[in-house]
């Protein structure tokens, strides 16, 4: 993989500086500072949901002792690691919420909150020290997460030692608490704060479901790119993506049981407060963007996922998750923006911020990539993951 990942790795960087280069010049012609930020925000969510629903994975993977994984889960490691570099992307977000002009977030408006009283009565939460501290605290959470992952799933390739394994399995269940609650409450402090009076208790489960669909779409596609060239990857059998496609189409599921039941329980509530949220994304040509996510982020990726072909051919399994990928960015898009304009926008910035920090998060994946082994060496469940075989 090495040399593999030293004719990637520059490429990808230039690009990544080249899309927020390009981002930024469309932003200063055309929408400005405010429209680049709801890019960036965009594309940002995007890229470390990535990292997210790997990072978890991996710790479920070594709470329940599963053994037919072990040859996919040092790729989840490495996408899982990308979090440190992300948490230096985060930067622009968090200096524009200091600077206090409430560009992104209403709430970090004085005048916005002079005028509603629902967002003084959250002031002790939704100011921007606060908010500094929490994202500090979840980036701090989920970089020692993946250190102890990956450090110690690295150490075991140098040794046959069981106690590694039993360590990772002893405190897994402890960090998967960790993670649940710093992802939730992410979820609300960067998306659902956007709109300040609103709020979903299940909002966090949304981003999560995403999250595990965007990051089972990005892991099959890699496994099935990386066997092509010099055989990467070849232990990674049939029976291993067949699985990893029957994961995507159940958290596909599960992120549409989670849509809807927010959705239901909202429009039955009939809640102001609640309602305006939807009311944005069902006119001004959004309510198209809703229909494209109900039909393309669930019915037809479902309905090709029940079909067990779907998930054992290279082809048709690498075109779903090609699929869920932009539909997984569609689904954030539909989240985030209609808090920036009362119709779909989408241009260069929109486009310059994705290849921008979609560039970046490939450079710094293929980076670790080329320094490690793509397989987890000496682990005592190994045998086990290469004889697999689904029933």
């Amino acid at each position: 993989m090495g040399a593999l990942a030293g004719k990637i790795w520059l490429p990808a960087l230039i690009t990544g500086v080249a899309g927020l280069v390009v981002a930024a010049g469309a932003a200063a012609v055309t929408g400005g500072l405010r429209q680049f930020l709801f890019a960036y925000l965009t594309a940002f969510m995007y890229v470390l949901s990535f990292t997210l629903g790997s990072m978890l994975f991996v710790l479920v993977q070594h709470l329940t002792r599963a053994g037919w994984g072990v040859v996919i889960r040092r790729m989840q490691e490495l996408i899982a690691s990308a979090v440190l570099p992300l948490s230096v992307l985060f930067l622009p977000i968090l200096v524009a919420v200091l600077m206090g002009n409430g560009e992104v977030y209403p709430w970090n408006n004085p005048a916005f909150v002079a005028d509603h009283p629902l967002v003084q009565a959250k002031a002790s939460y939704l100011n921007s020290g606060w908010f500094t501290v929490r994202a500090v605290a979840y980036f701090a959470i989920w970089i020692v997460i993946t250190r102890f992952l990956l450090r110690n799933s690295l150490k075991q390739d140098q040794t046959p030692d069981p106690s590694i394994t039993i360590k990772l399995e002893e405190r897994s269940g402890p960090l998967i608490f960790l993670f649940a609650l710093s992802c939730t409450f992410a979820a609300i402090d960067w998306m659902m704060s956007l709109a300040p009076e609103w709020y979903s208790t299940i909002f966090g489960v949304y981003y999560f479901a995403g999250s595990m669909v965007g990051s089972f779409a990005l892991l099959n596609l890699l496994i099935i790119l990386l066997q092509k060239p010099a055989g990467l990857l070849s232990p990674i059998s049939v029976e291993h993506r067949h699985d990893t496609g029957k994961l995507m189409f159940g958290f596909t599921c599960f992120w549409a049981y989670i849509g809807f039941s927010q959705y239901m329980l909202i429009w039955y509530a009939n809640i102001p407060e609640e309602t305006l949220w939807f009311q944005a994304r069902q006119n001004g040509g959004w309510e198209y963007v809703s229909l494209v996510l109900i039909f393309g982020h669930f019915f037809i990726p479902a309905l090709l996922l029940l079909r067990r072909q779907f998930k054992r051919s290279k082809v048709q399994l690498a075109f779903v998750s090609v699929w869920l990928l932009v539909m997984h960015y569609v689904d954030l898009y539909w989240l985030i923006y209609p808090q920036f304009a009362p119709s779909p926008v989408f241009g260069l910035v929109e486009i310059g911020a994705l290849v921008g920090l979609v560039g970046l998060f490939v450079a710094a994946l293929v980076k670790a990539a080329g320094q490690h082994s793509l397989l987890p060496l000496n682990d005592p469940r190994l045998d086990e993951s290469l004889k697999f075989h689904n029933i």
